[in-house]
């Protein structure tokens, strides 16, 4: 007797260093939400062509990209989404008849996370931080037409990441004036679990009726966030961020809105 047919599952999953649980559980709750025949497995992957041979032979769907690879990644598929060529790094690259294509949720998930609290266009904004992901936000700024000043310790480099945004750049001291801008971002490793510094604004420049984002997500009560909640401020966590560059990949990855309270429900286990 013939076994009954099952229906063809589609793969996604992530290329790191180091795998995370974090993706694979938003995504896979996402999965069951809407009953659709997908699954998502996190490799971990020290041969970057390698992984995206095999994700064309294999015919897998979409993968999430970390770093150090969203710019090695840019050099090994088929287009670029135009903002995450001009952000210069890809975290998701998905794969349609063999086509891949590169493109960056990174700055869409901060995006929306903020426009939860706030309207952008016009909004003073302090971003501090010119690494990777300041410069997904930056570019995500830009977009929505807010003025934004970029800080970061090495001056240099926050100088040119404003002439690439069309933002003002300053030094890291400009956190003791976080209390002029409507929106404040840190956009740095300050914060985290493993670093020692406290937090990059000081109590005194924050005050209430301000947003203030961290994109640290370990610890989710960052220092910073607890001190801005303590000041009347908005606080914004950065598994929110998280949240909705996943909610992004999977709407490419599905072409379906992503099931939101689903994805954050399995977001909130994980992080505690």
């Amino acid at each position: 007797m013939a076994s009954p047919r099952t229906l063809p599952v589609t793969l996604c999953g992530s290329l790191s260093r180091l795998a995370s649980p974090l993706g694979r559980s938003m995504h896979e709750a996402g999965y069951r939400a809407l009953g659709v025949a997908f699954t998502y497995v996190p490799f971990e992957v020290v041969d970057l062509p390698g992984a995206i041979t095999g994700m064309r032979a294999l015919g897998i769907r979409g993968f999430g990209v970390s770093q150090p690879y969203k710019q090695e990644v840019m050099g090994l598929v088929d287009a670029l989404e135009p903002t995450a060529e001009r952000i210069g790094a890809v975290n998701t690259v998905v794969n349609t008849a063999g086509r891949l294509v590169g493109h960056n949720t990174d700055w869409v998930g901060a995006m929306r996370a903020l426009e939860e609290a706030y309207s952008l266009p016009g909004a003073r904004v302090l971003l501090m931080g010119a690494g990777g992901a300041a410069r997904a936000i930056a570019f995500g700024l830009r977009d929505r037409r807010a003025v934004a000043t970029i800080a970061n310790r090495d001056r240099t480099k926050a100088d040119a990441l404003a002439a690439e945004t069309g933002a003002r750049g300053a030094g890291l001291d400009e956190a003791a004036k976080a209390g002029d801008y409507d929106v404040v971002i840190n956009a740095t490793a300050i914060g985290q679990a493993d670093t020692s510094a406290p937090s990059p604004v000081p109590a005194s420049a924050l005050r209430s009726g301000q947003v203030v984002m961290d994109i640290v997500y370990k610890p989710i009560a960052t220092p910073l966030l607890a001190t801005a909640r303590q000041q009347g401020a908005t606080a914004i966590p950065g598994g929110r961020m998280l949240l909705h560059q996943a909610a992004s990949q999977f709407e490419l990855y599905t072409n379906l809105p992503a099931p939101l309270e689903a994805m954050e429900a399995a977001l909130r286990i994980m992080t505690g």
